[in-house]
């Protein structure tokens, strides 16, 4: 699906202060420079309109949230959910601990240095679909390397989608790797209550789940012992 271009974007990002607009040089120092103190840093990728990571963010005050996007126009859209829902809300100000980011994910090691992100969030991504395009999938074999170099000791991935073949693709990868494993693993979350338990839903996982679609979910990380999907 073509997305709409929307010119106003451009602009509106470059005035947000919940915009980093320049992440490279935040490497290294986004603790220190960006949120101003020692806690851990969660990112979602691919974060759509925002609703996801800004109720972690206002959940979790500990937590420094950052939400990346590649796209302008679909990023425009959480940064102005986010301030709208600040102004319907005077008791509330911007969250302190979410800012975001619009780059592509292919970049994530240029942005984040080794250990510096304690947890990935991938939601609802896109399946690219065509075999040729296996690589750009973001449970990709080559896209677990990347977050293999920004993740923490202990640090961790988890990934929903109610497309089963981008599914079935993402449990392959992680059980051909000699780093990663699936800590935990459903193919219905909702009706798993271990796994569903404090779940937040995306919009896209609300609109799915209402249509009778399952929602897989595994967790994915680098230790030595296997889970078994229910």
């Amino acid at each position: 699906m073509r997305l709409r271009n929307i010119p106003r974007a451009e602009g509106v990002l470059a005035q947000s202060p919940l915009v980093i607009k320049d992440e490279i040089s935040c490497r290294g120092k986004w603790q220190e420079t960006v949120f101003k103190n020692n806690n851990p840093i969660y990112i979602e990728v691919g974060m759509g309109k925002g609703r996801f990571i800004l109720t972690l963010a206002r959940q979790n005050p500990k937590i420094n949230y950052i939400g990346i996007e590649r796209y302008s126009s679909v990023l425009l859209r959480a940064v102005e959910k986010t301030e709208a829902d600040t102004v319907s809300e005077p008791c509330r100000n911007l969250p302190d601990n979410l800012r975001f980011i619009c780059m592509d994910a292919a970049d994530l090691p240029g942005v984040f240095a080794p250990g510096e992100v304690s947890r990935i969030y991938l939601n609802f991504s896109d399946p690219w679909p065509k075999a040729r395009h296996a690589r750009r999938r973001l449970t990709s074999a080559e896209y677990f390397h990347r977050y293999d170099q920004i993740l923490s000791a202990g640090g961790q991935v988890e990934f929903k989608t109610d497309n089963r073949t981008l599914f079935d693709f993402s449990v392959g990868q992680l059980e051909q790797s000699h780093t990663w494993y699936m800590a935990a693993c459903t193919y219905d979350l909702h009706n798993d209550t271990s796994m569903n338990t404090g779940n937040i839903m995306t919009e896209y996982e609300e609109k799915f789940s209402s249509m009778n679609h399952p929602i897989c979910k595994l967790i994915a990380k680098r230790q030595s012992v296997h889970a078994v999907c229910i």
